[in-house]
């Protein structure tokens, strides 16, 4: 089976090359590289020994170049631009540190622990083993310990992967239990909770039940006065959404790149589940990312009971940035507990995560890494915008792509300038790795861990800010999976609603007034708007089209029937006014006739609201697949490049 050609930056292929997998200039296939220094240069000790290996100088040398502007060591350098194979270096390693190697099954000891053995590196070995302890060294400490006078001792040397691997086969349990229930250890208070759904509904429905009998029994002049305060706080909340059109775009502004050498690590995660489809154009656009390979971290995280993507990825010989990584066996089967698997092992000062479907902006990373370093530490996140590619496939295609339009070009933007709390998407959000670390990571029992994660970084002071950087992704054309789709999310946001709901005064008090008003807006208002929506327009078309209009001076005296119209008025603004913002901001005028249908759209978005609360209760850990790779549209034109590319070349 053949290589996924993967672009460097600068382009070139991957090609096999004896036992190493080398990336050529372009152009200069088959010719060997020269540096202009001369071919003996002194190199860095932790690539040095490898002459005595027969490692070709045009590899090591170009190694070292790469370090010198990277601001790294030599050994990440040539591992990380796939200069040589992982294995083949800790093999030349061990030799030259007169330690054995140990590859297939390592037979460790006990206190073996995730993540601390996989952090540091160091694990302990059985009893009678060739060694106390295997060391899997990376980075600088690699050149510390050939330095050495006294080498390392009673080590034995194996490589990152393989000790990672041994480690996930040796205590599967641990590590399944670190990534769904670290957070409920740490902050049980800021987890979803593991009662039956229903009874937090029951305890809902019998508070709503008193209160509108309660209401019903108050005088009339009083409840008109509960009526108008519901009335003008529902209003309020509709105006942050409307609010946001007026705020001019782009908020951020650009900010000057930072020298190779100032770039941190950016750790990359994906995580994936039955995505083969996908996996040639998701590769590419990796591999396109205009970043030092050096400072890159690429975590493909898959399920151990996906064999169609192990198949699929097995064969490609991936430089040592990238790093697929399987998600031992547990509960529940969800995205976030996924990432709280890759999480503890990330190598970056910054994290993004990227879905299978996503082609983000070649340029996103370094937009992000020169942004963070100018911003304060409280802003722990940077939004980057989503966006539709396959617009044209269908009417609900449409309707989606004006749906984000809204949210990431308009509202989020706004949001973001007024430092108030921001619904992040679920992708392309870049957050400081000390940050996340200290929040905990992500609530694996949420099914919308983005909501989530975006109200807990807000809970702890943190602010998030938005990046004018564009991830292309691809939405559903047909009705099913859409709606699969949109339960999930609707389920999500009621499960942050309840979560964060449990102590609502003292989350207000930490939030502040004007940022819990946007939090109850964002999280559940939009289920409860969702839910509400068919019964307000019913109303709303009854009492305009079948009940006789009263005369001006009575309607005008009427303030509560003038609240309704304008908060009804104001709402069907919210729904069509980011939409259309989002469609001058993006230069789409021919989608903009299409936002008129937004109303109807969010009759389906209720319908999702309804589904979402009955399969709250049924089964509030189900995880609604979405299937990539259908798009049969793409308005840059990157989605079929790339897909198509990437089918040529696996063979």
């Amino acid at each position: 089976m053949g290589a996924v050609l993967l672009p460097e930056r600068g382009g070139g292929d991957w090609l096999t090359r004896g036992p190493y997998h080398v990336l050529w200039p372009p152009g200069e296939r088959g010719v060997p590289f020269e540096h202009p220094s001369a071919a003996r240069a002194a190199l860095p000790p932790d690539i040095a020994f490898l002459r005595a290996e027969g490692v070709a100088d045009r590899l090591l040398i170009r190694a070292a170049a790469d370090a010198a502007e990277a601001g790294t060591d030599a050994a990440t350098a040539l591992l990380q631009a796939g200069l040589m194979e992982e294995t083949a270096y800790y093999r030349a390693l061990a030799r030259a540190l007169g330690a054995p190697y140990l590859d297939g099954p390592i037979p460790f000891g006990p206190g073996l622990r995730f993540p601390e053995n996989l952090v540091t590196g160091l694990a302990p070995l059985a009893p009678g083993s060739v060694a106390p302890w295997v060391l899997a060294p990376r980075g600088r400490s690699i050149a510390s310990l050939l330095g050495s006078p006294r080498r390392i001792g009673p080590l034995a040397i194996t490589s990152p992967t393989r000790l990672r691997e041994a480690v996930f086969a040796a205590i599967p349990g641990q590590v399944a239990d670190y990534a769904a229930h670290d957070l409920a250890r740490r902050a049980p208070e800021r987890v979803t909770a593991r009662e039956p759904t229903v009874w937090w509904l029951l305890v809902l429905g019998l508070a709503l039940t008193a209160g509108l009998c309660l209401y019903a029994a108050l005088p009339a002049p009083l409840a008109r006065a509960v009526t108008l305060a519901a009335q003008i706080l529902f209003l309020a909340m509709t105006t942050f959404r409307l609010a946001a059109v007026v705020i001019a775009a782009p908020v951020t502004a650009a900010v000057p790149p930072l020298a190779e050498a100032a770039l941190p690590v950016y750790t990359i995660l994906v995580p994936l589940y039955r995505e083969a489809a996908v996996v040639p154009a998701l590769l590419r656009a990796l591999a396109a990312l205009d970043y030092p390979p050096a400072k890159l971290d690429i975590k493909l995280l898959i399920e151990a009971d996906d064999p169609e993507m192990r198949a699929v990825l097995a064969p490609i010989p991936l430089p040592a940035r990238f790093e697929v990584i399987t998600v031992p066996p547990g509960s529940p089967r969800t995205k976030p507990r996924a990432l709280n698997t890759g999480l503890p092992l990330a190598r970056g000062d910054l994290l993004t995560v990227y879905d299978a479907e996503d082609l983000p902006d070649p340029g996103q990373l370094r937009s992000a890494a020169a942004l963070f370093a100018r911003l304060p530490e409280r802003i722990a996140c940077l939004q980057g915008r989503l966006v539709i590619d396959n617009a044209d496939d269908s009417w609900l295609t449409r309707a989606y792509a004006l749906e984000y339009a809204g949210l990431f070009d308009v509202l989020n933007p706004a949001l973001a300038r007024c430092r108030l709390p921001v619904p992040l998407g679920g992708t392309s959000m870049h957050l400081r790795v000390r940050a996340l670390r200290a929040l905990g990571g992500w609530d694996a029992f949420n099914v919308t861990e983005d909501a989530d994660l975006g109200m807990r970084l807000a809970l702890a002071g943190y602010g998030v800010s938005d990046l004018p950087s564009a991830t292309t992704e691809e939405a559903p054309s047909r009705f099913r999976p859409w709606l699969g789709q949109r339960i999930r999310w609707l389920k999500g946001l009621a499960q942050t609603s309840l979560t964060h709901g449990r102590s609502p005064l003292s989350n207000a008090r930490r939030l502040g007034g004007l940022e819990a008003l946007c939090a109850v807006a964002l999280v559940p208002g939009t289920v409860i708007s969702a839910l509400a929506y068919p019964a307000c327009l019913a109303a709303a078309i009854w009492s305009f089209l079948v009940l006789e209009i009263p005369a001006a001076p009575v309607f005008l005296d009427n303030l509560g029937t003038g609240l309704a119209i304008t908060l009804f008025g104001t709402g069907l603004g919210a729904l069509v006014l980011p939409a259309l913002i989002g469609c001058v901001r993006r230069g789409w005028g021919d989608l903009a006739p299409y936002a008129l249908g937004m109303p109807l759209y969010f009759l389906l978005v209720s319908l999702a609201a309804w589904l979402a609360l009955i399969e709250l209760v049924r089964a509030p850990e189900r995880w609604n697949k979405t299937a990539h790779g259908l798009a049969r549209t793409s308005r840059s034109g990157r989605l079929r490049h790339h897909g198509q590319a990437g089918a040529r070349a696996v063979t």
